[in-house]
């Protein structure tokens, strides 16, 4: 059989691949059943047609496992459902990825139990007779740090970490590392396997009645034990046990020392275990007894005390020392070792009366049972200042001889003075040598408290009894910052060495015990550790060799009656769990949805027994979405369903009793679609969906009322023609195939008309779910260009409307003064609403007369054309180009002049929208050509008195900052969606009679002050646009704010903001250079809008504007927060007002506007000749901004501005911009205080001036000033006891614009003071008192005090289970 290459260069018969071309499957397989496999990958290239139940068979022999003792879960999400092991559903039924892509599955446990090994006999672990597509499992590179924790430079020939035995083969159970509790699951590990503490803790009966079983340590250290010796897991929780220390989730993040952990958990267990059997237990089994001691050289007099201790500390390098020791013998030697005090450093003898040369040491008295031996890795680098460890090689034996370091002496000679002080010491060795680098004391009670007086003295030990065999060793792996413990444990009942690496166990052998030593091959130079291998030893567990105490572990049939009981519970436990787990297992979890007929659609999750029926599916769906009571449940099914493209994918039809599993593909995590519950009314019947299909949601749009109808669902064939699916709509919507216009949106603002007849709906772009218009009609729009029909701009308008929630400003719409009124072109004069009386008209009443008028219209529609009207007067009735949607309203604001009565020539028909006039008197004048030509050759001056503003251009009228969104004059009047709601949709046009013009400042503010809108002919760049506006009162359910002073707007999206806050003139009241806009966000934070050019494109549906009375900018404008400089307050920057300052103003004309603004606002009557303004730069104050000055000329403007007001004790002196103000305080030692700010104004940037300038003003001789730069922002504050030393003083430069000061600026901090002048003396009283109240003052100001490292937290076991009480009060 000829083999021929596939695409993923497999080989597969070549009669196959012609025959069916059937896609292939590629599985990628994760054995995360051991620590051996875990970094392994199996590869199979599978048909798509396999079953799950080859698959098996497939992985089991490629894996070498028995069938059926493992499982197959997805490996791509947490909770893993497995696969069913005999479905014989396919591949690509299941979820599967063909055609190269990757599948990624992980080979899981069954049960708990680890998968059986296939036997050799079976050829399943044999990979030689399989072919390329079956090669033996890839091995990934492994990281550096083994599973176990040793780092890869431990691999041998003899061992390696990558061949850990299994679970089952140890027969020991891990421990779930939480996050970072690693060092907790050593600690937890080593003493499960130290016999003695075992059994002890067996025996300890827990009462219910007397404590809450949560909170106690012993019984849950009881429960843990008996997991870890009885389940059948790999690995266990351990969130009980840290629950009973009082912990939350969030301790399970914090990193904490091994040895703090033992010393503070057997404190508590001290205390929980208060008058009981155990209540002496950690003494018995881990505590040591030393002297410490004192002996004068020259009359022999030793002074003594005698602590005890938990652990021994062992340096491993010694302080200020190049080399490390090599050994725990050697350091043991060491810390024994006594130190000779002399010279300054003599010891006052009690006998000799004087002080004399006497040595100081250590001596063991008594060794515990159970021997720690804490390795000191973590040290503190005084070069660096930071702590750091020592990875230095320590070797410790197997058997360690203590006989060389007992004291053999009697332990109260008669000469000596006895101080007992193990009670006053906790437990601690000498201050030195036995302090913890981890413990905190101001906050943790790590030792053991203990009366030594009421304990009875052990007997010395024999030296030949002296000999303790090492039995852990927990190693630490990473640095100082941080890293990962793990143990290396001893089993007393086989010999056999274990690593208890969190949930995974293995076997290890004395090499890899010896690879634990630390450090490199080389020398033990200075810097050896830093380039050792940073996995150590860090604690060492020892047990002394006595065949009369050392115990075995109990067996489960020796285990006390409470025991067994517990046993018995856990084992119900985990058999319960393991029911929970498999009808979790063969549970379809699915999104569901429904369209409910009260509450809309629904969505909730469907948890479905995969062997369930359909039918019984859905009577859950039903009562899951509360239909009972308001649809029968024979009118409901539930149907396949993409929710993220709106697609009903298939019915189930026929199938009601297909169970659940079957249809859904299996169990799964996730599913890639969704379910929908259908509902139907009584008369109605269910349309079968069939797989392949496509969704099609068709709008029904009519021309002549301008409406876009709901969507009705069409399903229809990828195959099927243009032809055939428009029978297909006008089937469904009555329609006529032979006029009928579809048009495919086929993604936001993409309109595409179907016009070929014999293309197919693929073809054309239609996918899962689509959306169409369609239009039937025998009107003359078929004739026009699409991009030029009514039809697109429907359309067009219909995509690019948003909604938007304005609320408007505390007063209510009112009457515009002097707002000229004109006539309708041809049409009725309009009585004029009585805004002369004083009338307030609420937002309901301008809607209702809108209303009114747009009843009054007549439906005119024209084809489109263009014609040019040349200096004719004549007012064309016939309306000119671009023939658009358009409805005439009236300003329900206007008040009718009778002197000023306009009508509008058409050319310039965008006069009439501006201002939005319907005529208020001269019935006549509407038809009079000779008045068109008056509006047209009115003044400026005569359209700024008619519109009551100050400094409006006539040409504000004609600018597409209004027209992009005014009414087309050029259009007749079309009646909109309902026929009510005052909207109109525009095409902007410039109006001749203007075009030219040049802006002024009036029509918009901008950053540059050249984004114009305009080109350089003047011609509008929004032309030809189609721009919608329509308000409507907002209702209670729309909004939380108060509807009677919000509206509801809908509006063209590119529309600019200049014409929206046209539109929005009627509702507010005033015109729109009279309020602002202030776009909300979801925060409520309010930023005004003040691009006038710029679209509402970045507006979306629902979104919040405020409006706020005020003056708007104008062009060139900009908005700036003024603030007090107040250079000697605690608080130096205060906020003063907002103001406009504009392009062009000289910076003493925005000071005399200034003034008035701040004599009313803030009550300071100053002076233009004692007032300055500055560069605000956060909180420096930076060039001081001169009287003639202009600012976009010599200063940079932005949006948003802030400047400092400074006001001046005399006259300003800075006068050109080559002198420099620096602000200068002056440092006194004597009085430990600081000056106040006092201004030095320099002509140069010379050194010597500032010198000079400094001693003038201080008095201090030129040769004795010294001076410095302060740090950070203004006031740069620093404490006056780091002042004196922190600060670079007397910088050796001759220029101030040079490094180490860089003062090229205005507003430079300079601090001096007389070098002569020595500190003050103060009292260490007097200094922690003046500390204090520098750290208060400080903080207040929110300066630095002083350098402060991140504080480590405590860790701490919480006797009542909770952080509220401390546990030292117990």
């Amino acid at each position: 059989m000829e083999m021929v290459p596939s695409e993923e260069n497999q080989f597969v018969p070549k009669e196959i691949q012609n025959a069916a071309e059937e896609p292939r499957v590629l599985c990628i397989i994760q054995d995360i059943t051991s620590a051996r496999t875990v970094n392994e990958r199996l590869t199979l290239n599978l048909p798509a047609s396999t079953t799950l139940s080859k698959l098996y068979e497939d992985v089991a022999h490629k894996a070498g496992y028995v069938n059926g003792t493992f499982e197959l879960a997805w490996g791509n999400t947490p909770d893993m459902a497995p696969l069913d092991h005999s479905s014989e559903m396919s591949l690509s039924d299941s979820a599967f990825e063909p055609g190269g892509k990757r599948n990624f599955l992980q080979l899981t446990d069954k049960d708990g139990e680890q998968p059986q090994i296939a036997s050799d006999e079976s050829g399943t672990a044999d990979s030689s007779g399989l072919d390329d597509s079956s090669q033996e499992r890839f091995i990934g590179p492994l990281p550096r740090d083994s599973t176990a924790g040793c780092s890869g430079d431990y691999s041998s020939p003899s061992y390696s970490y990558s061949s850990i035995l299994s679970k089952s083969e140890t027969g020991y159970v891990g421990l779930v590392n939480q996050a970072m509790t690693c060092y907790l699951n050593s600690l937890l590990q080593t003493l499960y396997m130290t016999p003695e503490f075992r059994n002890a803790l067996y025996n300890w009966a827990f009462e219910e009645s007397e404590e809450d079983p949560v909170t106690s340590i012993p019984y849950q250290l009881q429960r843990l034990f008996v997991l870890l010796q009885t389940s059948k897991k790999r690995a266990i929780e351990t969130t009980d046990v840290t629950r009973s220390f009082g912990w939350d989730s969030s301790e399970a993040w914090q990193q904490h020392d091994v040895q703090e952990l033992c010393r503070v958990m057997f404190d508590a267990l001290e205390q929980k275990w208060k008058q009981t059997e155990q209540a002496d237990l950690i003494n018995q089994l881990y505590q040591g007894k030393l002297k410490d001691y004192v002996r004068c050289l020259e009359c022999g007099y030793e002074s003594w005390r005698i602590d005890t201790y938990l652990d021994i500390p062992l340096v491993i390098r010694p302080f200020g020392a190049s080399q490390a020791y090599g050994s725990v013998e050697e350091a043991l030697q060491a810390f024994i070792q006594p130190e000779t005090l002399d010279g300054p450093n003599q010891y006052f003898c009690e006998r000799c009366k004087k002080k004399c040369d006497a040595r100081k040491g250590l001596r063991f008295l008594h060794f515990p049972y159970l021997l720690t031996l804490q390795l000191k890795r973590f040290d503190f680098d005084y070069t660096t200042m930071h702590r750091i460890k020592l990875n230095d090689r320590m070797t410790f034996p197997e058997e360690l001889d203590m006989s060389p370091f007992i004291d053999v002496e009697d332990e109260s000679p008669q000469t000596e003075s006895c101080t007992d002080s193990g009670a006053e010491n906790e437990g601690s060795c000498h201050s030195d040598q036995m302090s913890n680098d981890f413990s905190t004391d101001d906050c943790v009670d790590e030792g053991i408290c203990l009366d030594s007086t009421g304990s009875t003295e052990r007997v010395l030990k024999p030296k030949s009894l002296l000999t303790f065999e090492l039995f852990s060793v927990m190693v630490h792996s990473g640095s100082a910052a941080g890293g990962h413990y793990y143990a290396c444990i001893k089993s007393f009942s086989d010999g056999q060495w274990y690593s208890f690496n969190d949930q995974h166990v293995s076997k290890i052998t004395h090499d890899d015990i010896r690879k634990t030593y630390g450090g490199s091959s080389g020398s033990r130079g200075y810097y050896s550790s830093a380039f050792a291998s940073s996995t150590n030893a860090y604690m060492l567990i020892y047990r002394l060799k006595d065949p009369s105490r050392n115990a075995k572990y109990l067996s489960v049939e020796d285990f006390p009656e409470h025991i067994k009981s517990l046993v018995q519970k856990e084992k119900e436990s985990e058999e319960q769990e393991k029911r929970q787990r498999e009808i979790e297992r063969n549970t379809c979890k699915i999104k569901l949805f429904c369209m409910h007929p009260v509450k809309m659609m629904m969505e909730s999750k469907l948890e479905v027994h995969k062997d369930k029926t359909l039918g019984e599916a859905t009577e859950m769906a039903y009562k899951l979405m509360e239909l009972e009571g308001v649809v029968s449940l024979d009118c409901c099914r539930l149907v396949k369903y993409d929710e993220f493209h709106e697609y009903l994918e298939r019915s189930y039809e026929g199938e009601e009793d297909t169970p659940m599993g079957l249809l859904l593909g299996g169990v799964k995590s996730s599913y890639m679609f969704d379910l929908l519950l259908e509902t139907r009314r009584p008369d109605q019947v269910f349309q079968p969906y069939k797989p392949g299909e496509v969704m099609v949601k068709v709008h029904v749009v009519d021309l002549k009322t301008e409406t876009i109808a709901s969507p009705i669902s069409v399903r229809a064939y990828l195959n099927q023609t243009i032809t055939e699916f428009k029978q297909l709509i006008a089937q469904a919507t009555g329609l006529s195939a032979e006029t009928m216009r579809v048009v495919l949106e086929r993604c936001y603002n993409d309109l595409r008309l179907l016009y070929v007849p014999n293309k197919t709906l693929k073809a054309e772009g239609f996918f899962r779910s689509n959306k169409v218009f369609v239009e039937s009609s025998e009107l003359p729009d078929h004739q026009a260009a699409f991009t030029d029909s009514l039809l697109w701009k429907l359309l067009d308008r219909h995509g690019n409307t948003i909604r938007l929630m304005v609320l408007l400003p505390e007063q209510s719409p009112g009457t515009l003064a002097n707002r000229t009124h004109c006539q309708k072109v041809g049409g009725d004069s309009e009585e004029p609403f009585e805004g002369s009386k004083g009338n307030r008209k609420s937002v309901e009443a301008i809607l209702e007369e809108s209303t009114e008028k747009l009843k009054n219209l007549s439906l005119q529609q024209q084809q489109q054309q263009q014609q040019q009207q040349q200096g004719s007067g004549t007012c064309d009735s016939q309306k000119s180009s671009d023939a658009s949607d358009f409805e005439h309203i009236e300003s329900p604001t206007q008040e009718a002049d009778s002197n000023s009565s306009l009508c509008v020539a058409a050319d310039n028909r965008e006069l009439e929208n501006r201002i939005r006039a319907v005529a208020g008197g001269g019935s006549g004048a509407s038809s009079d050509p000779e008045n068109h030509f008056a509006c047209e050759e009115r003044s400026d001056s005569e359209v700024n008195n008619d519109r009551s503003t100050s400094s409006v251009d006539s040409d504000i009228l004609s600018s597409s900052h209004s027209s992009d969104t005014l009414c087309n004059a050029d259009s007749g009047p079309i009646q909109l969606a309902n026929g009510l709601d005052s909207h109109s949709i525009t095409s902007s046009r410039r109006s001749k009679a203007h075009e030219g013009k040049k802006e002024t400042w009036d029509t918009a503010e901008e950053d540059s002050g050249t984004d114009s809108e305009y080109d350089d002919n003047g011609k509008s760049k929004a032309e030809a646009q189609y721009l919608y506006f329509r308000a409507e009162p907002c209702s209670q359910d729309d909004s939380s704010w108060d509807a009677q002073k919000c509206l509801v707007v809908h509006v063209d999206k590119r529309i600019t903001l200049a014409a929206f806050k046209q539109n929005l003139e009627p509702y507010v009241g005033v015109t729109s250079t009279q309020f602002k806009v202030f776009r909300v966000y979801a925060n409520n934070q309010e930023f005004e809008s003040v691009r006038l050019n710029e679209t509402l494109s970045s507006f979306s549906d629902d979104n919040k504007i405020t409006i706020r009375l005020g003056r708007a900018l104008k062009k060139g404008e900009y908005r700036v927060k003024v603030y007090q400089l107040l250079v000697n307050e605690p608080e130096p920057c205060k906020f003063l007002v907002d103001t406009v300052f504009a392009k062009g103003m000289t910076v003493r004309q925005s000071k005399e506007e200034l003034l008035p603004q701040l004599k009313e606002q803030c009550k300071l009557d100053l002076s233009i000749d004692r007032v300055r303004l500055r560069k605000k730069t956060w909180k420096n104050p930076g060039t001081v901004f001169l009287d003639y000055h202009v600012y976009e000329e010599d200063i940079s403007i932005s949006s948003n501005w802030e400047v400092f007001l400074e006001v001046l004790n005399e006259p300003e002196k800075m006068k050109s911009m080559s002198q420099l103000a620096v602000l200068t305080r002056r440092w006194s030692p004597s009085t430990m205080k600081l000056g106040p700010f006092q201004e030095v104004i320099l002509e140069s940037s010379s050194v010597e001036e500032l010198k000079e300038k400094l001693s003038e003003i201080s008095d201090i001789p030129l040769e004795q000033l010294e001076f410095a730069k302060g740090r950070g922002t203004f006031p740069c504050d620093i404490s006056v006891l780091e002042i004196h030393q922190d600060l670079d003083w007397n910088p050796k430069v001759s220029t101030l614009n040079v490094w180490p000061l860089y003062i090229c600026d205005d507003g430079a901090v300079v601090f001096y003071r007389d070098s002569t002048e020595e500190p003050m003396e103060m009292s260490e009283d007097e200094r922690n008192e003046l500390m204090k109240k520098e750290s208060s003052r400080l903080l207040k100001t929110g300066h630095r005090v002083s350098y402060s490292p991140r504080k480590e937290k405590a860790l701490k076991i919480y006797l009542d289970g909770g952080p509220a009480k401390d546990p030292g009060q117990d």
